[in-house]
């Protein structure tokens, strides 16, 4: 299957490049010279742990990307990197099924190992799921549609 891009994967590529970038910073912090006194070495340890979470994030983003562009999309059908308008119960939202990176890239998303993830992976517009965040407790989602 040849990868297609969407505007879930732009966001995620968009939101590498930006990992990417922060990890070059964090490398160059990395590499400084090391001299001086404790408390400019904590600051590179500090760097190299960021640098080992940066990493592990961008390949997380890759993986992702990667899955999001070989998911098949039906029309009306919920699936990973859709953008979905949902009635929790309080009128229309709007969202992206996605990871946290979309979250951290400014867009509101709906994680799709979360609860009300895994209820509307594979559901159709104009259904009501329902989800339990929590143990005792169930809620309902309608899917307004499926975009």
């Amino acid at each position: 299957m040849t990868a297609t891009a969407t505007p879930h994967t732009d966001l995620l590529a968009s939101r590498l490049q930006d990992l990417r970038a922060e990890r070059d910073a964090a490398l160059a912090e990395t590499r400084q010279e090391q001299v001086g006194d404790i408390a400019d070495r904590a600051t590179n340890v500090e760097a190299s742990i960021r640098l080992g979470t940066l990493d592990e994030r961008i390949a997380a983003l890759e993986l992702e990307i990667d899955a999001a562009s070989r998911v098949e999309h039906v029309a009306g059908v919920v699936s990973l990197g859709d953008q979905v308008v949902l009635d929790l119960g309080d009128g229309p939202e709007t969202f992206v099924v996605g990871s946290v990176e979309a979250v951290a890239a400014g867009v509101e998303a709906v994680t799709p190992t979360s609860p009300l993830g895994q209820a509307l992976r594979g559901a159709a517009a104009g259904t009501t799921v329902s989800y339990a965040p929590r143990r005792g407790v169930t809620l309902k989602a309608t899917i307004v549609s499926v975009g």
